[in-house]
This record gives C-alpha cells, structure tokens and sequence, in this order.
C-alpha cells in the first residue's frame, strides 16, 4: 500500500516553529510521505533565509515558492498573494499530496488553500475559529476555514465557532495549541547560553519587543511611534527586538525600530530571527514580553511572563489574566508595562487554557486514520455539541 503523502506549507520562522513537531512526526512515521513547501520570508534575505534553518533540521524541502515583492504596500500584497496563487499551483500539481497542512492567517497561506480548494486536494488547517479583529488575517482566517476539510483548532471555544462557520463536528478536533509544545519539548538555553547567544548582558529588567503591522484601523506607523516614545520611559532597561512581518509596512516599522536600536546598542538588539530555540528562551527570561505577537497570549502564560498587548492586532482572541491590553498611546503602554513588571503568577491553571502540549500527537492520529473520499462539503446548519 502506497503511503499518504502529507505536505506541509510554511512561510515565517514563527509558522515553521509551531509546525516543527507535527513535521517530525510525520517524517518518522512508515505509512506517511512528508512533503514541504517553503515560501514567504524564509526566501528572503531580508528575514535571514530562514528556510535553511528548516534543512539543518533535518528536513528535504520539496517546494520553494517564491512571492514575497520588495514593496510592502497593499498593492504589493495583493499582487504577492497572485504570485503565491500561480506558485502553489504549479508545486502541488508536481507533488499531488493526500493532503495538504497549513497554519494561520497569513496571506502567503491563502494562497496555498486557494490552489489546493481549486486542485480539489483536502485541506488540514490549524489555528481556525480564532479572532483577531485588527487585522485582515481575521477575514483570511475564516476564508481558509471554509475551503478546508479538516479543522484542529486550539480550545472548545474555537471548535464550536468553526461548526458555527458550517464546518461538521465530526471533522473539527481540539486538540490544543502547539506552540505549547515547543515549550514542553524544547531544551531551552540558560541564561548565560542565551547572552552569550545574543551578545548581550541581559540586565533587568528585560523586555521582548515583537510588534507586528496592524492592517486594519490603525496606522501601524503611528502605532510604532508611539511605542518607541514609550519605552523612551525604561532607559535602564535591556530590549530585544525581533523584525515586523512582511505585511503592510513592515519595512517600515523595522527601519524606525533598526533607527531606535542604533541609539543604544549596548542595550538593545534587533534580530532578524532568533529561532524558535533563542525566542521561547528569551521569553522565559524576559520581565515583559510587549507588542501584538500572538506569543504573548498563548506561549508567555506558560511560561510564566506577563504580556502587554498594544492596540487592536489580536483583539477578539482568547487570553488569560496575565495579559495586560493597552491602546497605542505612550500613557496607556507605560502604565501597562509598569503594572506587567509587578504582576504575580498564582493559580497555574489560570494560565494554562490551550492544552497539554500533545498538540503534534493527536493531528498526526487524524492525518493517518482519517477517510478522505471527496472533498465536497455541505452546510452544517445542526445543533452544536
């Protein structure tokens, strides 16, 4: 019997890190076919080539699909997702998998679900049913759910908003969030390994900057402005920063953080990419993690870091009490981070809302047992269970 052949997108360093254990599943697994496609900021050099960090992982990439264009504007979005559109088609039709993985809400991974939807290839997505009203990766989010098969999403909350969209409960499972996972699984470095790691003294109090373009409502420049006044207010502190996507004006947004880092290099950084490995070791290390990084909500509380969301980029998602949220106004980001630097991590439980870290485990039984035959979906209009 020929084995199922299961490929995997992927297009950000932080995608790929979320994906990394449910790849290695499948590669070690005999009645599975691992296939990958790379595309997005891992073929840029801008965002440090990272899809060499995926081959000295250990991993053969079969695809790369090239659409990222040097222009950050909508217009070139837009023209990116065609590129990435024409790009997929041609790769999936030469791999023609079983099924196909995809991860998120990014553009670049609309653009795979809309060559698979067309090429009639089954869908797993991972991270559906999830809200995030500042930024159009919500309305990609939902478009990607309605074109998949297969739904695993991250709390019962989730499940029941992807059965809400249509999708039939037989085929939407919960099986946590794997960024949980690479916390649990990881060998994370010391504190000294880390500084020696990122050439820096890691003084306290310690903050992780991951800030992100918001590309709906606010001006995500404004917004960065108003951060960088912000932090002008923690002169003592040490600052690492990891780059912007390439969404709306990332570039931008990394040239004022690459100018305010150029102010103070012995106490703050800007990394391209720090690696799955370095950041969730930063974060454990961190006094605050500050920006619109969804790793604020999910991977932070396990970690025992308090979190200070900015602005609208993840609101709608479920978060637990160590998060602090704050509008992009210097005021409102200084008195969050002041009350951050004095929260207390009590009742574990509080913070421990999206699974036990089997995350990989548990899509890797569907992706091998599950009946595929066609792909044609009905509305499911029943009750919620």
């Amino acid at each position: 019997m020929s084995k199922r052949k299961i490929c995997v997108v992927t297009g950000t360093r932080a995608e790929y890190g979320l994906l990394y254990w449910l790849m290695k599943g499948i590669q070690s697994d005999s009645d599975l076919e691992l296939q990958i496609i790379v595309t997005g900021m891992h073929l840029s050099p801008e965002f440090g080539l990272t899809y060499k960090h995926i081959e000295e992982d250990g991993f053969i990439i079969n695809e790369k699909v090239e659409m990222l264009l040097s222009s950050d504007t909508t217009i070139g979005i837009t023209k990116a997702l065609g590129l990435g559109t024409i790009g997929f088609a041609d790769s999936l039709n030469r791999l023609k998998p079983d099924i196909l993985v995809l991860l998120g809400d990014r553009f670049e991974i609309l653009a795979a679900a809309q060559a698979a939807m067309i090429g009639r290839i089954p869908i797993a997505h991972i991270h559906g049913g999830e809200v995030t009203y500042g930024a159009y990766d919500d309305s990609i989010r939902h478009s990607i759910t309605k074109m998949s098969y297969i739904h695993f999403v991250t709390t019962e909350v989730h499940r029941k908003r992807v059965i809400r969209l249509g999708e039939h409960p037989s085929r939407v499972y919960n099986v946590g969030a794997p960024g949980i996972e690479n916390i649990l699984k990881l060998p994370l470095l010391s504190k000294k390994q880390l500084e020696q790691s990122l050439g820096i003294n890691l003084e306290k109090p310690v903050f992780l900057i991951t800030h992100h373009p918001t590309t709906l409502g606010s001006n995500p420049i404004e917004g960065t402005k108003e951060l960088l006044e912000a932090l002008n207010h923690f002169s003592e502190a040490t600052m690492i920063f990891t780059k912007a996507n390439a969404d709306d004006h990332g570039r931008t947004i990394n040239y004022l953080i690459g100018e305010y880092v150029s102010k103070d290099p012995n106490r703050r950084k800007l990394f391209d990419s720090l690696g799955q490995v370095r950041y969730l070791s930063l974060l454990k290390y961190a006094d605050v993690i500050i920006g619109n990084s969804s790793s604020g909500l999910i991977e932070a509380p396990y970690l025992e870091t308090p979190t200070v969301n900015i602005g609208d980029r993840q609101r709608g998602r479920v978060r637990p009490h160590s998060v602090f949220d704050c509008r992009p106004e210097p005021n409102e980001i200084v008195n969050a981070i002041k009350k951050a630097l004095h929260y207390q991590f009590k009742e574990e439980h509080r913070y421990r809302i999206f699974g036990n870290g089997d995350t990989s485990i548990k899509i890797l039984e569907v992706l091998k047992n599950i009946e595929i035959g066609s792909v044609a979906k009905e509305f499911y209009d029943g009750e919620i269970v």
